[in-house]
């Protein structure tokens, strides 16, 4: 076993979803932060475990032949791009692969039929995000007096540092759209002008602490919503007049503004407060996937790359198998994007999401779309199938649920809680879609269908999160 501090070479055969070079050397397994697929690396050991070591590289000794110059001037800064300095083709391969072995290792199937990874195209492989979540920092560089404090530093505005709370200013990200980073550099020149104080983690002070910024890349309409430690932001008039004139000039249109307070101290996974207020323009911004309409407000999940989720909807319309009369129970449905995608193929959709303001939009979405054969309802999947199935509610989702030909399940990265999969398997539709952007939690709640009369028949990866370790798939099963 290695020491720490020692000193070794060995070539990177593999990259995990959090960007680490894989490789052995005396037939232990390392794992190293950065590096590409062949490179052969010096790496210094960093930590040493039972079974496995942590290395930094030190020098890249033979650079492999998938190694490009970085996307961008963050690439290494940056928690986002761990694909920045590898090439398209290897990153395609490298998703399909983790794919593939994540369904046998962790979902113990043999020889799982993987489809052909979904790749993005020539012209969409940069700025397809519709989405930006950035923290707004003071970078630490503070002055206390009297209990107030004072940035001595210029606002950061952009992202965190892998596996940190750090903040690395961006003024131009590869990812995001030209409106985020346009309402971004806005908002770091207003908070200059002004005074206005950034949030500082360390001492829980600062006014403003987020920034989301939400592009519609179908009707070019812009939302901005900031989280901040207060009641208000001073002058906001003039903020919100530098946003449109910044987000105009980058070829796009601001629409809505919206504030959302948070005292409390961070959470994780918690960035609004528990109210959003509108301050300026609409509540939702219109966006389209294909030929629906829908409406998005600040909370709403919905795919962050527009391209790719048509792509992803596409596979989700050909696993379902709808020939126009299926009943379908759209579980975590978000705005209801997936189901009502579906709709014109369907006989009756009923949607479930924990997010009210998501319900709100879904149902609207289906109104606004003349979509008549869909019902949203408000809950915890877990909670409302069980009950649904039990005969509780109202009769006609009663019924549309316990009657389900099709369940389409996409949760969060933490995948399926398990009493709902027992519900499902209670219900024993014909088919199951489900839609997961962790390949691991996807192969785990696979295994646990497998094991309740269903059978895996395929998957197909979408890259939805291009030079990032994130990969969304499509998965079918089908009742034995």
């Amino acid at each position: 076993m290695f020491e720490k501090g020692q000193l070794i070479e060995f070539e990177i055969t593999d990259i995990s979803d959090r960007g680490q070079g894989i490789g052995k050397a005396d037939g232990i397994t390392v794992f190293v932060n950065g590096g590409v697929i062949g490179d052969v690396v010096h790496a210094e050991i960093t930590k040493v475990k039972k079974r496995f070591c942590f290395g930094k590289v030190v020098e890249v000794k033979e650079p492999s032949k998938h190694r490009i110059e970085p996307i961008c001037d963050y690439a290494g800064d940056c928690g986002g791009c761990v694909f920045a300095q590898t090439d398209y083709e290897a990153q395609l391969a490298v998703k399909e692969k983790h794919v593939y072995d994540s369904l046998t290792r962790i979902g113990g199937l043999t020889n799982p039929v993987v489809e052909k990874i979904e790749r993005m195209p020539e012209d969409f492989e940069f700025g397809y995000r519709n989405k930006a979540t950035m923290p707004i920092s003071t970078g630490g560089n503070i002055k206390r007096k009297g209990g107030i404090i004072e940035n001595l530093d210029s606002p950061k505005i952009g992202f965190y540092r892998s596996r940190s709370h750090e903040v690395v200013d961006c003024t131009d990200c590869a990812l995001q759209s030209p409106a985020a980073m346009a309402a971004a550099e806005a908002t770091r020149q207003f908070m200059e002008e002004d005074n206005i104080t950034a949030w500082d983690e360390k001492w829980q002070q600062g006014l403003m602490r987020h920034m989301i910024v939400r592009t519609a890349f179908a009707t070019d309409e812009v939302m901005v919503t900031y989280v901040i430690n207060g009641k208000g932001i001073p002058n906001v008039e003039k903020l919100i007049g530098m946003l449109d004139e910044a987000i105009y000039e980058a070829g796009y249109s601001l629409e809505s503004v919206n504030i959302s307070t948070k005292k409390d101290k961070t959470v994780a996974g918690e960035i609004y407060g528990q109210e959003i207020k509108n301050i300026a323009g609409k509540p939702v911004i219109t966006d389209y996937i294909g030929d629906v309409k829908f409406e998005v407000s600040p909370r709403s999940f919905y795919q962050v790359n527009p391209y790719m989720t048509e792509k992803l909807y596409d596979t989700v319309r050909e696993y379902a198998g709808l020939t126009g009369g299926e009943n379908i129970l759209d579980l975590y449905c978000g705005v209801g994007s997936i189901g009502l995608y579906c709709a014109d193929k369907a006989g009756f959709i009923l949607g479930v999401e924990a997010v009210k303001e998501a319900v709100i939009d879904a149902n609207r979405n289906a109104v606004i779309n003349g979509i008549v054969n869909a019902r949203y309802i408000c809950g915890k999947a877990e909670e409302e199938l069980p009950k649904l199935l039990a005969g509780e509610g109202d009769e006609q989702l009663v019924n549309a649920a316990k009657n389900a030909d099709v369940v389409i399940l996409d949760p969060p990265r933490a995948g399926c809680d398990e009493r709902l999969l027992d519900a499902v398997a209670e219900l024993a539709p014909e088919r199951i879609v489900y839609v997961s952007c962790d390949p691991a939690t996807l192969a785990r709640d696979i295994k646990l269908l497998t094991e309740k009369d269903f059978k895996f028949v395929k998957a197909k990866p979408h890259d939805m999160f291009g030079w990032t370790g994130h990969i969304e798939t499509a998965a079918l099963l089908s009742r034995v």
